[in-house]
């Protein structure tokens, strides 16, 4: 069986690592040419989330130089998962592989994935077996996020990110999904065809810098959460039911000391603490709700996720 190779790259300002990104894929399609494992008509696309620096231009010149490089433009930036999806959405092929610009994942992986695929894997995921170019932060960070995401009943793939292959009939799925918040690491597990997991050593970034600060980061965590999960609503109910239980046994308290023991509670904690727990538990309790709420109001408009600009 010979594939139709697809590889989206979502670029973010990736002026600088882009040539050598290019390099390596373009090497990568032909080893698996002469490997009988891809036909020759197999393409790179490089899906421009409306950079600032030179991406775009570059993108053009790289695909003047080769017939096998394409580019789509976006008309803004609509974000990494919405720029992602354009790419999957509109390219052809028989599979379709996504990776990353910054060259932290490993091209030479993808080998094995299209072979998984052969042998009949519609999903094939490719999980970072060391983490050691991390920061000890983010590595305790993200355990604790797959774990969170775990116990809330999330099936996500334990440190997958989005380098992965999708067959055909797997991309044909994933367009019958109309969320505007797309979390495609939650998302793609449940298309349910039969998946498999390549593992790889997950580098430094070749050049540039990282496009997920901290605050994009929890962003996209919470974004994670509020678009699989409802056991925060369920937590403000447990946690109402606790504060009312504890108020109770306050009230219990205070009336017996009054009444049978004939003294009054000194200090000013007994009161002012409650206020102050209640009132965090509140506003707490108002914040996710607002989260969801927010996220009904942007699915009900149904606003495009996307617009391509220009194609190349």
């Amino acid at each position: 069986m010979t594939v139709r190779l697809a590889i989206v790259v979502p670029c973010y300002n990736e002026e600088e690592v882009l040539p050598e990104t290019n390099r390596r894929l373009l090497a990568l399609l032909a080893r698996l040419h002469d490997l009988q494992l891809i036909s020759v008509d197999s393409s790179v696309h490089y899906v421009d989330d409306g950079s600032k620096d030179s991406t775009w231009s570059l993108i053009e010149s790289l695909a003047r130089i080769d017939t096998r490089v394409h580019g789509i433009k976006l008309s803004g930036n609509r974000g990494h998962q919405n720029a992602l999806l354009a790419g999957l959405l509109t390219v052809e092929g028989d599979a379709v592989v996504s990776i990353d610009a910054d060259l932290q994942d490993d091209v030479s992986v993808i080998e094995a994935m299209v072979r998984e695929f052969i042998g009949g894997a519609e999903v094939v995921y490719g999980v970072r077996d060391s983490r050691q170019t991390d920061t000890s932060f983010k590595r305790s960070t993200a355990l604790m996020y797959y774990g969170l995401m775990k116990k809330m009943g999330v099936n996500l793939v334990h440190n997958h990110a989005d380098f992965r292959l999708l067959g055909r009939r797997a991309v044909e799925a994933l367009r019958q999904y109309g969320e505007v918040n797309m979390f495609l690491r939650g998302i793609v597990p449940l298309i349910g065809y039969r998946a498999t997991t390549v593992k790889y050593d997950r580098a430094e970034r070749f050049a540039g810098v990282s496009k997920y600060p901290l605050r994009k980061m929890l962003t996209f965590a919470a974004e994670g959460i509020t678009s699989f999960s409802i056991v925060p609503l369920r937590l403000i109910t447990l946690f109402g039911f606790l504060i009312s239980g504890f108020s109770f046994a306050m009230i219990l308290f205070i009336t017996y000391g009054t009444v049978v023991l004939k003294a009054v509670i000194p200090g000013w904690a007994s009161s002012v603490v409650p206020i102050y727990f209640l009132g965090g538990i509140q506003l707490l309790s108002i914040g996710i709700l607002g989260e969801y709420v927010a996220k009904i109001y942007l699915e009900t408009k149904q606003r495009p996720r996307y617009f391509i600009e220009k194609t190349v």
